[in-house]
């Protein structure tokens, strides 16, 4: 159990690394462009990213699972071929779909969107593309080669010049721009900083190329075998994206309904998804890193049908997700509106903080009940809930933003819904694998803890008569006393946390 743990613990730190710096990057771009620039670019976002899914067909996981197969055989001339043939696939794919993408881009931004002003942005994602497609396919690389640490330092450079590039470049160009061409700026600083970790990734793969000794490929991999693993595994991803897409324009056309033009909603989404969501989800880094090492941990004990590691090792992940659930909720509830105004500079946020943040509790258990489902061979209820959770919030979404007496508010309370239905879903399949012996009981005791403590928290001890550290750091002491008195946390889960902690600080 402690390798288990240390390994997540480790991950952790790397990933919290990473979004902390696209956190400062977040909070640089909305301190200096506004609102409105902030709207455009993410409502302009999840296009890209559906763009993005549609030119990578999977590729890069196909060629991350082929060459580690061939990894085992110590076939090295046939990564290249691999390398070669997904090459070639990906540039007959952005040859193919780019001039579609151009194509249909004003109309995205006029008839779907409703504001022309983002067609700008799109143009430049679109240039992104081909950058972030190559990208992927070395990130591909580097993973089947089982060689993490090129994919880690390129992520985290791309953050760095992201940073770097909106912090000092980007000033020069707001003097005289207006919102459209802010948010143009800096979807161009996310090209540079693509382009950034592109080169490095290649200096990397040149580099590791030229150590080794093989006999050249005469041909490329044959395409059936990389089309049989990259096809079904894009399904899920081009799904996804593929309601993200669609989130920004149900959002707009339901709230034109109610009278609110479109700039005013886009300027909304923006808020909403770009700082109140980013922020509610900053702490997901926990969960997102168990989920990781869940799937190979959950996978060895069960295939060895050890049921009590097996039951150890799900019930201690999502204790763990379900407290960070509870204290970032806890947090963001009490505190969110002020910690939005101080860190973003936006003073519109409390209210849907505090719609946000009892619904965004589920989310912190969601990505690991995704991976146990997995590891347990349940991948297509997994699938399906996840299907389910899409399709209910882009429904719920139309039908709650269109209603004239709550209006955005409940666009955000349905953006919120799929988070339900999903993680609900999930725990349903999961009850009914005896193995786990989770149910729904077993996150029930926290969220009543996390309602006790934001009802009577404001009554033992006023909010905002104290700097606003002083009241998080008492929220989280009297949250941590209700969690120990109702037996949450327990002395022998925090005596665990501590050994892996210090045998980890002896290694380095």
């Amino acid at each position: 159990m402690s390798t288990f743990l240390r390994g997540s613990i480790l991950l952790m730190l790397a990933i919290f690394l990473s979004k902390f710096l696209g956190f400062i990057f977040r909070m640089q771009f909305v301190r200096l462009t506004g609102e409105e620039a902030v709207g455009i670019y993410m409502t302009a976002y999840p296009a890209f990213i559906f763009f993005l899914s549609l030119i990578q067909l999977g590729i890069p996981v196909a060629m991350s699972k082929i060459i580690a197969e061939l990894r085992a055989r110590n076939a090295i001339s046939q990564y290249f071929s691999v390398m070669r043939t997904s090459v070639i696939v990906t540039v007959i794919s952005i040859l193919a779909f780019t001039p579609f993408f151009l194509y249909v881009t004003p109309f995205i931004s006029g008839n779907l969107l409703k504001n022309d002003a983002i067609a700008m942005t799109l143009y430049v994602s679109i240039a992104i593309v081909p950058i972030a497609a190559a990208g992927g396919i070395l990130k591909g690389f580097f993973q089947g080669i089982a060689r993490l640490e090129e994919t880690a330092v390129a992520q985290l450079m791309e953050q760095i010049v992201r940073i770097i590039l909106i912090s000092f470049l980007l000033p020069f160009f707001l003097t005289s721009a207006s919102p459209q061409e802010a948010a143009a700026y800096a979807m161009f600083i996310s090209l540079l900083a693509e382009l950034a970790a592109l080169l490095y990734l290649k200096w990397k793969y040149n580099k590791w190329k030229n150590k080794q000794s093989y006999t050249k490929a005469k041909s490329g991999y044959p395409l059936s075998p990389l089309f049989a693993i990259a096809l079904p595994s894009s399904g899920s991803r081009l799904f996804g994206s593929f309601t993200w897409f669609l989130e920004p324009i149900i959002f707009i056309k339901a709230l034109a309904i109610t009278g609110i033009t479109a700039v005013a909603a886009t300027t909304l989404y923006g808020v909403i998804s770009g700082v109140l969501i980013p922020l509610v989800l900053f702490p997901s880094f926990i969960p997102y890193a168990l989920s990781i090492v869940l799937i190979p941990a959950v996978s060895d004990a069960f295939a060895r049908k050890n049921y009590t590691l097996l039951k150890e090792r799900i019930h201690l992940s999502l204790k763990f997700s379900t407290l960070t659930g509870c204290y970032a909720a806890t947090l963001f509830y009490l505190h969110g509106g002020e910690l939005v105004s101080a860190l973003f500079h936006v003073d519109n946020g409390t209210v849907y903080m505090k719609i946000l943040s009892p619904i965004f509790f589920f989310y912190y258990i969601q990505s690991p009940l995704f991976s146990i489902l997995q590891a347990l061979n349940n991948s297509r209820a997994a699938f399906l809930n996840s299907l389910y959770g899409g399709v209910g919030k882009l429904l719920l979404l139309f039908f709650l933003a269109s209603q004239a007496s709550i209006q955005e508010k409940g666009a955000v309370v349905a953006i919120g819904f799929g988070v339900l239905i999903t993680s609900f879903l999930h725990i349903a399949s999961l009850k009914e694998k005896k193995e786990a012996q989770i149910g729904f009981s077993f996150f029930v005791l926290p969220y009543v803890v996390f309602l006790l403590t934001i009802i009577s928290r404001p009554l033992i001890l006023s909010i905002g008569d104290r700097p606003l550290i002083m009241d998080c750091l008492f929220t989280m002491v009297y949250l941590t006393i209700g969690l120990v008195l109702f037996r949450q946390i327990k002395r022998k889960e925090v005596a665990v946390i501590f050994k892996i902690a210090q045998s980890s600080k002896n290694r380095f």
